[in-house]
């Protein structure tokens, strides 16, 4: 007999003893059971959505080990140590075991000690550890973050095409591919690169209830961002995605010096500062990470209050996986996107001039419009972004920006006409700055040396301020009327856009950027607790969380680990007075309630 689950072990047992649930939620049941007939499954869920358990599940229930593909040493590490709280054998194989450590898995894993074995696709398909795989049993497969096979897919990864070939290494071991986000082209090429054209694919919705979305134009980034940080401080950790390296390490700088506990995360560091950052960012501690966007990825900290974009993400696909690092535990955390003019005509620019092929470059600017689009739309963001993934939202979410304050619109003809106008004049020889100054008629130093002062559209826009023909610039390059012309910002007229604007044969509906103070009222959306605990709840709260951090530290691993905050906020609000009432409590399987069951209830008669 191998592993310690190999019996015909029900799932639903399986669940509401390891795991503490009750149920399966959504399409969790019709996967798992999938899997547990012998069927190939691709499962798309939103982050949060309980992809885990459609592998774990029936990995303790199949005769044999599990073996969990995975692209990040980090999400191994978390996902091995919450099996082991539960009382699962589970390992992870990678570069940073300790020597000691790696002959005690390379024993574990040669006398069928372990339950799930979790390991990088290129470890996978050394020679030594495929030779011991194929003489043991195999529960399953699974193929964690999916989305890194396609190179269609926001995170491509080489190294994962290369498991096309584990259906000729196993044969007869069902397979589960899983990711939290991927368009109808990244889904088809999944299944195809990994041969698993007669998989069961199953499609969650992608509606995160639980997600404020917001995109604000750049009027004040720094204020900006220290306003949305600000709604959550001490709640929780932030992560603030930004373009470039020297980018974090600037935004870092800052927000240090406005008192946020603010570290820079991006590849130029070395090994040991990078895992000093992530041992800080899953110790639990309030911490805002300024990052490129390879941070996050697969991370298991479920109190992520807030995600800023500093700069657009290149397509949807990766904005969500991005935002979705934000309230894994189910309650409001807030996002937020800022962008600007100048970065959307860059984009644009540096796709036609990228040697890809034709056919990925009308990919990736099919993806870059549906980004920009998304930015700019009137109506509700989050329709928008889940149409993204071919899904139809009904009604509007009532939960972003949009539905909660529709922005105001006017007629923007006469305006793109005055804009259009200028740029042609001009020669499309110059950014947004000098652009504004000649329709507000200014005497700069750059309208005074090229003469622009003598041109006719000098001046037929001094009734508006600086920021309001900056908005109506943006707004024309979102269109697609006005784009980059050069590498040095110059903005030209993309003439088969423009054309019918410049004649007035259009309507150009555009919309009024939000105030700050409006913006700021939009920061505070959603800051209402559904079912608040009281006082004394609170008190018990914090003094379980007290007790979990001093717990985390004594075991090295992430209090998050131990239970959920969510978890916990139950505990405190029901106060379970026995070991039974406890076991009651969603996300309290066997295993812990052996562990920590006495000491939570001494830890609420002390409260």
């Amino acid at each position: 007999m191998e592993g310690r689950l190999t019996t015909a072990a029900e799932p639903l047992d399986i669940l509401q003893k390891i795991f503490g649930f009750s149920s399966f939620r959504g399409l969790q049941e019709d996967a798992v059971s999938a899997v547990m007939r012998g069927e190939d499954a691709l499962v798309l869920m939103p982050t949060g959505g309980g992809k885990s358990l459609c592998y774990q599940v029936p990995a303790l229930c199949r005769f044999g080990m599990g073996l969990v593909i995975s692209p990040l040493i980090a999400l191994m590490d978390d996902q091995v140590a919450g099996l082991k709280q539960l009382g699962v054998k589970a390992a992870a194989l990678h570069s940073e075991l300790e020597a000691d450590e790696r002959v005690r898995l390379w024993e574990q894993l040669r006398s069928n000690q372990l339950d799930l074995l979790y390991v990088s696709p290129e470890r996978l398909l050394t020679p030594s550890l495929l030779d011991v795989l194929k003489g043991r049993s195999l529960s399953l497969i699974a193929i964690d973050e999916a989305h890194c096979v396609s190179a269609w897919g926001h995170e491509f990864r080489p190294e994962y095409r290369e498991l096309a070939t584990i259906k000729e290494h196993f044969p007869d071991v069902p397979r589960i591919a899983l990711t939290a986000t991927a368009d109808t082209r990244t889904r088809d090429d999944i299944l195809s690169v990994l041969h698993m054209e007669k998989a069961r694919v199953f499609v969650a919705s992608f509606h995160r209830t639980n997600l404020f979305l917001q995109a604000q134009p750049k009027l004040s980034e720094t204020r900006q961002v220290i306003d949305a940080l600000e709604r959550h401080m001490g709640q929780g950790a932030a992560i603030v995605y930004c373009g470039s390296r020297r980018r974090t390490e600037r935004v870092a700088a800052l927000l240090r010096e406005k008192g946020f506990t603010a570290l820079a995360f991006h590849a130029g560091l070395s090994p040991i500062e990078k895992r000093a950052l992530l041992l800080r960012f899953r110790s639990g501690e309030p911490i805002v990470v300024v990052a490129t966007i390879a941070f996050g990825m697969g991370i298991d900290r479920p109190d992520v209050r807030t995600v800023i974009h500093l700069d657009m993400p290149a397509s949807p696909e990766g904005y969500y996986q991005q935002i979705g690092r934000a309230g894994r535990d189910g309650e409001l955390s807030h996002t937020l996107l800022l962008y600007g003019g100048e970065a959307m005509a860059r984009a644009r620019y540096w796709l036609e001039q990228s040697q890809a092929p034709e056919s990925e470059k009308r990919v990736m600017q099919g993806r870059l419009e549906s980004m920009i689009a998304l930015t700019e739309t009137t109506g509700c963001r989050t329709q928008a972004i889940l149409a993204c993934f071919g899904e139809m939202l009904p009604s509007p979410c009532g939960h972003c920006d949009n539905c909660l304050h529709p922005p105001a619109t006017f007629d923007g003809k006469e305006a793109a006409q005055k804009v259009l106008s200028a740029v042609y004049r001009t020669g499309e020889r110059f950014g947004a700055l000098v652009l504004t100054a000649v329709l507000r008629g200014k005497m700069t130093e750059p309208v005074e040396r090229h003469a622009l002062h003598k041109l006719s559209v000098f001046g037929i826009g001094r009734d508006r301020g600086e920021s309001w023909w900056r908005m109506v610039i943006r707004q024309l390059i979102a269109r697609g009327a006005i784009r980059l012309s050069g590498e040095h910002g110059s903005l030209g007229l993309h003439r088969e856009t423009a054309r019918p604007l410049l004649r007035g044969e259009v309507p150009v509906p555009l919309m009024e950027d939000a105030s700050f103070k409006t913006l700021s009222a939009l920061n505070r959306a959603g800051e209402e607790k559904e079912s608040p605990l009281s006082e004394e709840e609170h008190d018990r709260f914090l003094a379980l969380k007290e007790w979990r951090l001093g717990e985390a530290r004594e075991q090295e691993i992430p209090p998050y680990v131990i239970f959920h905050d969510s978890v916990l906020r139950d505990v405190a609000r029901y106060a379970p007075q026995t070991i039974d009432a406890l076991g009651d409590i969603k996300g309290v399987g066997r295993s812990k309630l052996e562990r920590y069951g006495k000491i939570v209830l001494d830890v609420l008669k002390d409260a």
